[in-house]
């Protein structure tokens, strides 16, 4: 968790399918605050090896060859970066995204500034109908 002292949650969005699925698991196996929601076999913490293995399997399956040979999503923190530049790419404001994160903005922004893009004609739109654009050679 970046940012946050040990023990601290962050809150941020999720999937509402993912979200309702995971509640689902959290019912049925009667979990408490503390319990971990996926143990390893003598009830603790999942070993890296096998995250990284079911994580393999998984992409493996959901992703067509050459995206699975990419190296997009390779690691399971890859999902982190898309997820904090699509929500840049969306629009969200940085402090908030930066809330979500964990981080400052100014780390948000310095890791993240080459990410996002689309918004510049938006950008422009906005800035056009409040007026603040100059006429002439380069606006457009």
């Amino acid at each position: 968790m970046r940012g946050r002292a040990e023990g601290e949650a962050g809150i941020g969005p999720g999937h509402a399918a993912l979200t309702r699925s995971l509640r689902q698991r959290i019912q049925g196996e009667r979990l408490r605050p503390g319990d971990l929601l996926f143990q390893g076999e003598s009830g603790g913490i999942l070993a890296g090896s096998v995250i990284r293995r079911v994580w393999r399997g998984a992409r493996r399956v959901v992703l067509l060859p050459y995206v699975f040979e990419s190296s997009a999503g390779r690691r399971v923190y890859d999902n982190r970066h898309t997820r904090l530049a699509k929500w840049l790419n969306d629009g969200i404001p940085p402090a908030r995204v930066a809330e979500w994160a964990g981080n400052s903005v100014a780390v948000l922004l310095a890791t993240y500034v080459r990410g996002v893009y689309g918004r510049l004609p938006d950008l422009k739109r906005r800035l056009g109908a409040a007026g603040d654009l100059p006429e002439g050679p380069g606006v457009g």
